[in-house]
């Protein structure tokens, strides 16, 4: 349906589903690597490893079209290797380096969560506690809900189901009042608003900017020296550029504001630290430490218990044991995590790339080996895989041009279905890129390809009307609106924009 082209073209997928057949572990050599894929890689001789990670990422991210990656990967609890590929733009060429800044995205959560759990073990902060017992009305609906409170479920709301993500919170409220769609702890629906909620509440009751609050409880402690929730004048000269699906730089943004859920800056080797810091136990008491990482909410009970949220963090239930992760996306900035606490292995990487997150499995695979649910799951399909013919569709998209990829679209078709080929969300935003530059007949071309591959969706229909609308093809326009209000009555704004265009049709 219509909504702002933001929106339409980025939209995040929370249901989970799992891997059911689920493999023996075991150490392996780097001899045997290839004939043991699913064992853990604890064993493997450390500067084997190494190398195989210097060969393999280039030719990952090549496949990906990433321009800059930066990783890190643990070993026994401590830093093995970390290291920078690409550029941190491609206009400029310059190299990404150890001391690149990436944009963290929700890696921001699990750090200040981090942060929350020390409150907790001093007394500061109760988990089950109501939220609203801390503040003041007045308080809270000036500083975060600019309005009044008008759901009585808010005052229900504690620390510990904003870490969980079960305080029935929308992820983000955009440009409507923030409302709550369930009763807080029933279930699990990601939100970064409430991780604002709980922000407000920790700079009241610590009576610390957040900024001086994660300065001290978390960054000086670990010494995560390149790392802030606000813009940094060194950052002018660390700091790598967004790149969108095309490739192409984009200009970055340089918060002044910090936000838990999204705004911090870092590198893959500070960010290292704090994952170590839960795996070692470091700044918080044992119990602490493993109360963050005790399931509290199951992601999709339909789908797989096996997918769950602890306090603040992702956890996965594997053949080898528990393991912790989350995964960032501000859109062009986009970057993985996973560890394993009881073998003190994990590996994390920072992406400048819209397709960042499509190539979580090769890294996962070269850097620690084992048998992931998550990296199959809903919450990170729609990221897309870098071997897939999705991929392959952008790649020939990017290198070739628009004619080519409708071509290898067509041929791909003839042994496998159109919805295989191509991701939904994904060719919408390119279509939306398309629109951006003004170049309406090639997003027509796009749109087009999506309501082929995807005829049951009413969002297609109605960017394909957009596109023809904006080339000036008012009747194409007109079926297609109507087209995507047959498949969803709901869609206003698209009936509004039909209206118009019949409107215009008569005059």
């Amino acid at each position: 349906m219509t909504q702002n082209r933001f929106s339409k073209a980025f939209s995040i997928i929370i249901p989970v589903f799992i891997i059911t057949t689920l493999l023996g572990t075991s150490a392996c050599t780097q001899e045997e690597l290839n004939d043991h894929p699913a064992a853990l890689k604890t064993d493997i001789d450390e500067s084997a490893l190494i190398s195989q990670l210097e060969n393999s990422v280039p030719s990952i991210m090549e496949k990906a079209m990433i321009p800059g990656l930066s990783i890190a990967v643990i070993r026994n609890g401590s830093l093995l290797w970390t290291k920078g590929f690409g550029v941190k733009s491609r206009e400029t060429g310059s190299p990404v380096t150890g001391k690149t800044i990436f944009e963290a995205a929700s890696f921001s959560k699990p750090v200040f969560a981090y942060a929350v759990m020390r409150l907790v073990e001093r007394g500061v902060l109760d988990l089950d506690k109501p939220l609203m017992e801390y503040v003041s009305d007045e308080f809270i609906e000036k500083n975060f809900l600019r309005g009044k409170i008008e759901d009585d479920r808010f005052r229900k709301i504690t620390a510990r189901m904003v870490l969980s993500h079960t305080s029935g919170f929308p992820n983000w409220r955009r440009d409507k009042p923030l409302s709550i769609g369930f009763e807080p702890g029933e279930k699990f629906s990601y939100s970064g608003e409430g991780f604002g909620f709980l922000q407000k509440i920790v700079e009241e009751i610590t009576g610390i900017p957040l900024v001086e609050f994660m300065q001290a409880e978390v960054f000086d402690p670990l010494e995560m020296e390149g790392s802030s929730y606000v813009w940094r004048e060194d950052y002018n000269e660390r700091t790598s550029s967004p790149h969108d699906m095309m490739g192409k730089a984009g200009g970055k943004r340089k918060p002044k504001q910090a936000h838990v859920a999204a705004t911090l800056h870092t590198t893959a080797s500070d960010y290292a630290k704090f994952i170590m810091a839960i795996m070692n136990r470091t700044g918080l008491q044992p119990p602490t430490a493993d109360a963050m990482l005790k399931p509290q909410v199951v992601v999709d009970p339909e789908e797989t218990q096996d997918v769950t949220w602890g306090l603040g963090i992702g956890l996965e239930e594997t053949p080898h044991g528990r393991a912790y992760w989350h995964w960032g996306d501000n859109m062009m900035f986009r970057c993985f995590f996973i560890a394993f606490p009881e073998q003190k292995t994990g590996v994390v990487y920072f992406t400048n790339s819209f397709f960042g997150l499509s190539v979580r499995r090769q890294i996962v695979e070269q850097a620690i080996g084992g048998i992931h649910p998550v990296l199959d799951s809903r919450i990170l399909a729609g990221y897309g895989d870098a071997d897939s013919t999705q991929i392959e569709f952008t790649r020939t998209l990017i290198h070739d041009g628009i004619d080519a990829a409708v071509a290898r679209y067509h041929q791909l078709k003839e042994t496998r279905p159109a919805a295989d080929i191509l991701e939904e969300n994904t060719m919408n935003s390119i279509g939306y890129a398309y629109m951006q530059k003004k170049q309406y007949a090639d997003a027509v071309k796009i749109f087009k390809l999506n309501v082929d591959a995807f005829p049951d969706s009413s969002n297609v229909y109605d960017s394909l009307g957009e596109a023809h609308a904006e080339n000036g093809d008012i009747e194409p326009a007109i079926l297609n609106y109507e087209k995507s209000i047959e498949l969803d009555p709901d869609n206003k704004a698209g009936a509004e924009k039909l209206e118009k265009l019949r409107e215009m049709l008569i005059h």
